[in-house]
């Protein structure tokens, strides 16, 4: 696909910002994986017959500005209709490099899901997106998940869009119940093979030739080399026809048609595999009950052969009890003399079980000044991993004012023209151009408190000054609330005509005091400090 130069320019700008955003994800991924093994809760709605409802959906921290709205009418045994509309809608692999596509997912309580479909856009800008769909189901949730292609057979983790509960006034009550999953665990979607961050070519390249190769490797995981060669080899041979066609600069729908297919052939050798694996696995889980069943049949052979040496055995020992009788005296002998020996032989095991408790206890010591020195040195990669994030969230806040590191954290100073005015609380009209990706770039770390100082000069009143600085600290506060920010991370404070940077008797100086400095506070220093 050709584009234009404005375009060109636009989508390289767009990739940076990608590419960006997705290296800090990928700097606090052990929190993020922490958070990944907890089941999600979202609500099931109960659709009456004949009647419609409105759903209104919400964008996890994934995609906080992602939003949608469903339009869901049951009829009868025909189904339930679902008819989806989404707004802000990115390209998948703004979620993770091994995403290529979106799904809608309809989830019962009991567990049971439903591939409702994929969620289609063209182009590599945000657009909006409409499904319509339709379901067997009459309870169910509503989610869309970031997927490797469009035939998954069970969401993954990657949860971007959930429903609200209904809110339908005027119409009768619609019933509702909790729903809880985990999402598709698959080591496949944790391997080191599956870049983190998209890089360019996956920009420039079509999503369903995207999701093919996603589909082919996914058989592959899944064993099909060994189980399902045959389908294998067809869904290869598929993908190589997409990708001729693609570095042929063929049209795109051509190339969408081929990949879909690929698609479709990858995804039954994934569960070809998977049935022929299960099935060998039976066959081979069988032969070793035959094994076992063979075994024993020769070991009550052996028990038999063996009851008739004891039968035998038994007669000689009877035979040679007659000249037992004559040791007997001999033997008494030789049981007090090993009597003595015994004693001798505890007196010794007690001192050696002495030794052996003495031991123990110095091996416990030695365990633990291992186990505090394994601590301390887990620490420190902590502390240089946290160091590591730190540096790399500073140079990107150095695009948008100055960055210093102080006692308390990372301290970003944004200038005044931040507002519409030197005594207006409102934001000015060009500050939303920086405010919002610096709200999404708060939500995506969070692992700091954010606190919010604004300072004023000392011309006027100083009560009305710090009245005016609290203003505009709780006005920026709720922008960032707004944008995906915890409330609970966010502090505000008006600090009036406190701690001057420069002398308030030059307008110059004045300007330099009249501030707004935002600073990163590492929640485990913040609780700590508490």
């Amino acid at each position: 696909m050709k584009y234009p130069r404005t375009q060109e320019r636009l989508l390289r700008n767009l990739l940076r910002g990608v590419s960006a955003s997705l290296f800090l994800l990928a700097s606090f991924a052990p929190a993020v994986m922490a958070q990944s093994d907890m089941q999600r809760e979202t609500v099931a709605i109960t659709y009456p017959l004949d009647q419609n409802v409105s759903v209104k959906f919400r964008g996890t921290t994934r995609l906080p500005r992602l939003t949608g709205e469903a339009k869901v009418r049951r009829s009868g045994r025909r189904g339930t209709r679902v008819e989806l509309s989404l707004k802000n809608l990115p390209r998948a692999i703004e979620v993770g490099g091994v995403y290529t596509t979106f799904v809608l997912w309809a989830i019962t309580p009991e567990g049971r899901v439903d591939n409702l479909g994929e969620i289609k856009r063209s182009g590599s800008f945000i657009i909006n997106s409409k499904l319509d769909v339709t379901t067997p189901l009459q309870t169910f949730a509503l989610i869309v998940t970031a997927e490797p292609h469009f035939l998954v057979r069970g969401p993954s983790r990657a949860v971007v869009l959930e429903n609200l509960p209904p809110n339908n006034p005027g119409e009768a009550t619609v019933a509702t119940a909790n729903v809880r999953y985990l999402g598709n665990a698959s080591d496949y979607l944790n391997s080191s093979r599956v870049p983190e961050i998209a890089d360019a070519d996956y920009v420039r390249t079509p999503a369903s030739l995207l999701g093919a190769r996603q589909a082919v490797n996914l058989a592959r995981f899944a064993g099909a080399e060994r189980d399902a060669d045959t389908e294998l080899r067809a869904a290869l041979a598929q993908l190589e026809i997409a990708e001729n066609k693609w570095r042929l600069k063929q049209p795109e729908e051509e190339v969408d048609v081929e990949a879909r297919l690929a698609t479709r052939l990858a995804t039954n050798a994934e569960e070809m595999a998977e049935s022929r694996k299960a099935a060998r696995l039976r066959r081979e889980e069988i032969a070793r009950r035959d094994a076992a069943v063979r075994d024993a049949e020769r070991s009550a052979d052996s028990a038999s052969e063996e009851v008739a040496n004891l039968r035998s055995a038994l007669q000689r020992e009877e035979r040679a009890r007659e000249l037992s009788d004559r040791d007997l005296a001999n033997a008494n002998q030789q049981v007090r003399e090993l009597r003595m020996e015994v004693a001798r032989l505890r007196e010794e095991l007690q001192n050696v079980r002495s030794e052996s408790d003495d031991a123990k206890l110095k091996l416990a010591r030695i365990e633990g000044e291992r186990s505090v020195e394994i601590q301390r040195q887990q620490a420190q990669q902590r502390l240089a991993q946290q160091q590591q994030a730190a540096t790399a969230l500073k140079q990107t806040l150095a695009r948008y004012g100055t960055v210093r590191d102080t006692a308390r954290g990372i301290t970003l100073v944004l200038a005044d023209n931040l507002w519409a005015g030197a005594r207006a609380a409102e934001l000015a009209p060009k500050a939303s151009a920086m405010v919002e990706p610096l709200a999404a770039l708060f939500a995506n770390n969070p692992d700091f408190q954010i606190l919010i100082e604004v300072y004023s000069d000392s011309r006027g009143d100083v009560a009305a000054l710090r009245q005016l600085t609290q203003e505009r600290a709780d006005a920026l506060a709720g922008r960032f609330v707004n944008a995906g920010v915890e409330n609970g991370r966010v502090q505000a404070s008006g600090m009036g005509t406190d701690n001057p940077v420069a002398s308030n008797s030059t307008p110059a100086g004045r300007l330099r005091n009249r501030r707004t400095e935002i600073t990163l506070v590492p929640i485990q220093a913040s609780a700590a400090s508490n």
